[in-house]
């Protein structure tokens, strides 16, 4: 699937660990008069691995450690959650992929024995049996010994059609940045003297054999402010990298530019294109020509190419739009265009495909090799409709309702597409589906990895302070008692256009629910579980709205009697350790636990840390006198008092984080001290944004935030 806009820089979205009205007026700022602009006495701990830097962080996760394992209930919470992530009895992730004009599933594993993981491959036929015959490609735990390196495994890119050579991606300890080597499926081996690109952000795409679109680190004045590459060159094989013409070169001030082709279902590629980041929503989209020149195509800043489809180009459009033609579309609409006839004339009719309800969201958008395959949600539950590009009619795809439904793989071969279905007490099962005759069934499910028996899933609405009603869903068990008493973790994420649906967690199930736990997902605006508008409704200046719509959700659990202050505790990850850093400062009140993971939390400094100016379209730009008073009126680090009912936090995050800065976790900590409250730090000095390089480092991570969460909620 062709992804709309920012390919280059998906990764740079901050972590999710684990959408109603645009209004006019701002929402109202927290009534605080933050020290927004006294000099920081912590900026040391922003120099990732200074020496000062790095004694602090040692001595804090010696202190936090301590606490956390050596509390009794430590290593029976690690052995459960390692026993989890470990375990075998796991669906292996199937991708589609054809080698030699055979379809093959490939999978990426990790377990016990393969800490980093493998690669592996097996024929359909196979992976549909109880007892798949695997093959391994690669063995990234094997390359690491072998070349002493501490390889994470980050992807591979195979040319199509055949499939044959790869360009696989390593990150030094779970960077963001990557290694890229060219490999040969058939031999299973890298190519000697083949295509090698030295670690860097960036992106790489087969033109042909011969020839790619590289966009990577080539020196100085070739990044943007945020960090990623503004130029994309053509290289061309025996050729220097650092000899690669520039084909096209965006703004300093731009996100990045990357290039991609756009190939039909037998991989012929049907054109070249550049994209060009202005900013985390904004881009646009350039056609490279034969001859070197290149034009900009007439498509929305906001939304893009989602996918081809028996020659029919698939747009989304995340914003009201006029198109060439003079038709206007809606934020949210889904359409197609004949790609011939379009790329020789722009202003030809586009088809509109899809134009969701207000409580409505497409949360993906798939082809196959003859339909186009849409994950449509509805108040947060989802259906899978099916279209047939010949007319446009649908099909919904008759699966278990009141769930959440995630498209998966899809063939260019044949109509057959994985679908994933979980809830919160639901086990995933996993479908395989002939798009084009509605045919299929499951092909692996799950056992239960946690006793449900008793538990139920409610979903309820809270009022945010501007009206608005912010749907939440309750995991708990269903007798239980409403006197304010059961000890609950409320999760939530609230940015960049990015859902939180139901689905099942073993560990969380595990080390929480079966304790007797509650769990909560809020979802707040500012996500995209009602399409475009949601999120953007709580952009900008009216950032605050999300958090207010978070505090409204703890608010109505209390009023609900489900828990009370002593006994709620929050989580969330970066943008969500925003959220759990405004509820920090802004209503101590109402928690008595907060998860802080990996967070941004100097929001007046984001932009100038590692990938934060990338994010400056979804806070605001602090060096602009008006943004910066708003961004200033949230930012929990420039918040924290002397004097508030903080509860001791738990907070933590990676030494080799470069997307969310370290230096964002160490500078709340250390200011939380300096103020005299309680707060447990822990810095993984591996692992990269998701805080895990491999599955023990998870184990730990798991079983140190539920130890904290046991001793401030359930004691």
């Amino acid at each position: 699937m062709l992804r709309r806009t920012l390919t280059a820089i998906a990764a740079a979205l901050p972590l999710t660990m684990m959408a109603a009205p645009v209004f006019a007026q701002s929402a109202p700022a927290p009534s605080m008069t933050p020290a927004a602009d006294i000099e920081d006495p912590y900026l040391w701990l922003e120099e990732v691995e200074g020496e000062r830097a790095m004694a602090w962080v040692e001595d804090q996760n010696t202190r936090s450690l301590g606490v956390l394992t050596g509390d009794p209930r430590y290593q029976n919470l690690h052995d459960q959650a390692l026993a989890i992530l470990e375990s075998r009895d796991r669906i292996p992730s199937p991708g589609f992929r054809r080698l030699g004009g055979v379809e093959q599933i490939d999978n990426f594993w990790q377990d016990a024995t393969h800490v980093r993981g493998i690669w592996r491959t097996t024929t359909v036929d196979s992976y549909a049996t109880e007892a798949p015959q695997w093959e391994t490609i690669i063995d990234v735990d094997a390359l690491a010994a072998a070349e002493g390196a501490n390889w994470v495994w980050r992807g591979s890119n195979c040319l199509p059609p055949d499939g044959r050579m790869c360009l696989i991606s390593l990150s030094d300890g779970g960077k963001d940045a990557v290694t890229v080597r060219e490999f040969d499926r058939e031999t299973r081996r890298f190519v000697e003297g083949g295509i090698t690109l030295p670690e860097s952000k960036g992106g790489v795409t087969w033109i042909d054999a011969d020839t790619l679109l590289v966009s990577r680190d080539f020196g100085e004045g070739t990044l943007t402010d945020s960090g990623y590459p503004r130029t994309v060159r053509l290289l061309t094989r025996g050729q220097a990298i650092a000899d690669a013409p520039v084909v096209f070169e965006g703004q300093q001030t731009d996100v990045s530019v990357s290039g991609f082709t756009l190939r039909d279902a037998d991989g012929a590629v049907q054109a070249v294109l550049l994209n060009r980041g202005i900013n985390f929503y904004e881009s646009e989209t350039w056609q490279l020509n034969a001859d070197g020149s290149t034009r900009q195509l007439p498509l929305p800043l906001k939304g893009g190419i989602t996918a081809l489809v028996d020659g029919k180009l698939i747009v989304t459009t995340d914003q009201d739009w006029t198109a060439p033609s003079g038709q206007v579309f809606q934020t949210g609409d889904v359409l197609a265009y004949d790609l011939a006839a379009w790329l020789a004339d722009p202003t030809v009719q586009a088809h509109l495909v899809i134009r969701p309800g207000p409580r409505e969201s497409i949360e993906g958008v798939s082809a196959t090799r003859n339909r186009l395959v849409v994950a449509l949600f509805e108040n947060v539950r989802g259906a899978v409709y099916v279209y047939d590009p010949s007319d446009w009619s649908r099909t919904r795809l008759d699966l278990p309702e009141n769930v959440t439904v995630g498209v998966g793989s899809t063939s260019s071969l044949s109509d057959r597409v994985f679908v994933n279905v979980s809830g919160y007490l639901n086990p995933q099962a996993l479908w395989m589906v002939d798009a084009a005759t509605g045919q299929g069934g499951v092909v692996k499910s799950l056992p239960a990895k946690f006793d449900a028996e008793g538990l139920e899933v409610r979903q309820f609405e809270a009022v945010s302070a501007d009206g608005t009603r912010i749907p939440y869903f309750v995991v708990g068990r269903s007798d239980m008692p409403v006197d304010g008493s059961n000890p609950t973790l409320l999760y939530g994420y609230g940015g960049f256009q990015v859902s939180m649906l139901p689905g099942y967690s073993a560990t969380v199930g595990k080390l929480w629910l079966e304790r007797g736990g509650v769990y909560v997902v809020a979802n707040t605006r500012g996500g995209g579980e009602f399409g475009p508008n949601w999120h953007q409704s709580a952009q900008g200046v009216n950032r605050q709205r999300a958090h207010e719509d978070f505090q409204a959700v703890a608010l109505d659990l209390i009023e609900r009697g489900i828990t009370s202050q002593p006994h709620l505790g929050i989580m969330g990850g970066s943008q969500g350790g925003l959220f759990m850093g405004a509820m920090l400062t802004q209503r101590p009140d109402l928690i008595n636990a907060a998860v802080i993971q990996v967070p941004l939390f100097d929001m007046l400094r984001f932009h100038t840390l590692l990938a934060g100016a990338s994010w400056i379209a979804e806070y605001g730009n602090p060096d602009i006198p008006e943004e910066r008073a708003w961004i200033a009126a949230y930012s929990p680090y420039q918040n924290l008092r002397a004097g508030q009912p903080y509860p001791e936090v738990f907070i933590h995050t990676s030494t080799k984080d470069d997307r969310v800065h370290p230096g964002h976790a160490r500078k709340a900590a250390a200011r939380l001290a300096e103020l005299g409250y309680p707060v447990l730090f822990y810095e993984n000095t591996d692992g990269g944004h998701a805080a895990g390089a491999n599955l023990r480092e998870t184990a730990r991570r798991l079983a140190l935030e539920y130890t904290y969460l046991t001793r401030r909620l359930m004691d």
